[in-house]
């Protein structure tokens, strides 16, 4: 597997990727693992394309990318917000 460094990263970005691994019970490192196969477009289990709806707004890239119709990505954009109001 390769290996990446990231050079000049916001303190706040690493903060909130910390946050972020908390919350979802995994290391600062699986998190970030996560959140980059998500943002292009495949499954951080699997490495595969994601086979449902992606459940956080950064995943939203990827269903934007994907071309759909202006109706769903509307619908989801919608229903990012009300997840994020309760």
């Amino acid at each position: 597997m390769a290996q990446i460094v990231v050079r000049q990263l916001d303190d706040t970005v690493l903060e909130a990727v910390k946050a972020r691994a908390v919350a979802n019970q995994r290391s600062t490192e699986a998190e970030v693992r996560a959140i980059l196969a998500s943002a292009v477009g495949l499954s951080p289990a699997t490495g595969a394309p994601h086979a449902q709806q992606p459940g956080r707004f950064s995943d939203f890239v990827g269903i934007a990318s994907q071309r759909r119709g202006q109706d769903e990505i509307d619908a989801y954009v919608a229903s990012l917000r009300n997840e994020w109001e309760r």
